[in-house]
């Protein structure tokens, strides 16, 4: 499910995989696996390098930002976790502003 606009998050899910479009602030949630998320947006029109997956656990209103789409070492993104603090800002900011 493709979310472009304020949605609330209304899941009885403990954990929701989502990909974030960072350049076009659009969300992909409630995929099997982030890759399939991502591949989502990618039909939708997004680009492979705006793609960063994350998680939310609904119940306290969290975000974590592990994925295995975030290993990205040519962009000095080395592990699942999103180090890349403008990175992280932009794709918890968009979390916020569609589903928290």
């Amino acid at each position: 499910m493709i979310i472009k606009e304020k949605t609330p998050l209304d899941t009885a899910e403990e954990f929701v995989k989502i990909a974030v479009d960072i350049k076009r602030e659009i969300i992909s949630m409630e995929c099997l696996m982030h890759v399939d998320c991502a591949q989502e947006l990618v039909e939708d029109g997004s680009d492979w390098s705006d793609i960063w997956g994350a998680g939310i656990y609904p119940k306290k209103r969290e975000i974590d930002f592990l994925s295995l789409i975030n290993i990205r070492p040519k962009i000095g993104n080395r592990s699942m976790e999103i180090h890349l603090q403008d990175i992280r800002e932009k794709v918890e900011s968009i979390i916020k502003k569609l589903l928290l």
